[in-house]
């Protein structure tokens, strides 16, 4: 069952992915339907791949079904970057992938024809106080510099779109945009679906042997005979593979949204309509959705939340950056596990002959994850790993991992006294 939020009260409905029971064969077995899941799935059904599905829940049901709703461009570290960690070929082709990553998104929902408040109406990244600007302004630089369709706006331009002052300056991606997360998770399940892939729901793998020609995938009714694996539980991974479910930190992100604002208050907030994360140390997202709801983002508790008491601060920072919202109604609060790595890239891994995983977006999943899922396919279907656009990496678990809340419950604490001493 999907936790309470505002994305469970008006998704569109969801597919019949009934449970698994006995046992079937597949080419490829995706454990995990998140967006990783099923854009593998999806693409791999496209080119005629027998697939099958399996999720512990239902389609949708962790983070992919519980984020933000941002479809932002490009990956955390900024593009000269990732061009130095990689080399100007792999490089190039990550940011061509990653800052290319909406476009896909919002293509794929049109030739899918999936109903979720697609909206590309661009992605704002605003800086808190003159530091961040600098900071802001080197990354808009260097994708100008690459052609691509940014622009840097100083305080009074990042005003005019966010309708606050709270900001020093701010880039706007015209290539980002929106949606209601999980009508665009459960419309990728039906795409999927329509086009022949399997998708089983309340079947969690509770083991996975090597046996000849592939794979046995173990679930309480059932098992599945499988070529090849793919891996894509991100947040939410267990111990099925040696080592990944420590190679990611699940940090949790929560979300308060309010009832939808009346017309007049509506056109004052966010008036350009694009969504928005605040560059610094711990910072905030936002959205308008399209029943004019703000939707607003942040770091909360780290275990699921079960009111919206706890993310009372969203609130009333919501109050400061528009005081038209003083007192407004405030109707859902939600949380969801999203996966992190040390180096703040996605990783691909290839554990094994056929056996491919995607996670840890650090909170870029919506297009990320989607972009991961259709390289996976690609190498399924047999592309050499030195054509992929993202690198192949081992696998590598995070020392001290066990303590991972402490961890994140410091770095979080650590990052609110940066921002609020300019540090």
């Amino acid at each position: 069952m999907l936790p309470p939020s505002l994305y469970a009260e008006t998704a569109t409905p969801a597919a019949d992915t009934p449970v698994l029971e006995g046992t079937t064969r597949a080419s490829v077995c995706v454990i995990g339907a998140g967006f990783t899941g099923l854009s593998a799935a999806l693409h791999l059904a496209e080119a005629g791949t027998d697939v099958l599905v399996l999720e512990a829940e239902e389609p949708g049901w962790g983070a992919s079904g519980r984020n933000g709703g941002q479809v932002n461009p490009g990956l955390k570290p900024n593009p000269d970057e990732v061009e130095a960690d990689f080399g100007q070929d792999l490089g190039g082709r990550m940011l061509a992938l990653s800052y290319g990553a909406p476009d896909a998104v919002f293509e794929l929902i049109r030739r899918h024809q999936i109903l979720c408040e697609a909206r590309q109406e661009g992605t704002i990244r605003a800086a808190i106080g003159d530091a961040n600007a600098v900071a802001v302004g080197a990354t808009a630089e260097q994708c100008i510099r690459r052609g691509w369709p940014v622009e840097m706006l100083d305080a009074a331009g990042a005003a005019r779109l966010t309708g606050t002052g709270r900001y020093a300056g701010a880039m706007l991606d015209r290539r980002g945009g929106d949606l209601q997360p999980l009508s665009y998770a459960r419309g990728l399940a039906r795409a999927a679906m329509q086009l022949g892939a399997r998708v089983h729901g309340a079947t969690p793998v509770t083991a996975l042997a090597q046996v000849p020609g592939g794979w046995r995938v173990t679930t309480p009714k059932g098992e599945v005979l499988a070529e090849k694996i793919v891996l894509a539980t991100n947040g939410y991974t267990g111990d099925l593979w040696p080592g990944l479910r420590r190679s990611v930190v699940p940090v949790f992100s929560s979300i308060a949204c309010t009832a939808p604002l009346p017309a007049e208050v509506a056109a004052r907030v966010m008036p350009h309509r694009a969504s928005l994360y605040e560059a610094g140390h711990i910072t905030v997202y936002y959205r308008m959705d399209q029943a004019n709801r703000l939707l607003m983002g942040g770091r909360g508790p780290q275990s699921p939340l079960t009111s919206i008491e706890p993310v009372r601060y969203l609130m009333e920072y919501a109050a400061r950056l528009w005081p038209d919202l003083t007192g407004v109604e405030w109707t859902h609060g939600w949380n969801g596990q999203l996966g992190m790595t040390p180096d703040h890239y996605p990783h691909l891994h290839e554990p094994a002959p056929g056996v491919l995983a995607g996670l840890g977006y650090n909170g870029r999943g919506v297009a990320m994850a989607t972009a991961m899922g259709r390289q996976i396919a690609l190498r399924l279907q047999g592309k050499p790993v030195a054509e992929l656009d993202m690198p192949v990496l081992p696998i590598k678990p995070i020392p001290f991992h066990g303590f991972w809340k402490l961890g994140v419950a410091w770095t979080i604490l650590q990052g609110r006294l940066r921002d609020r001493f300019g540090l």
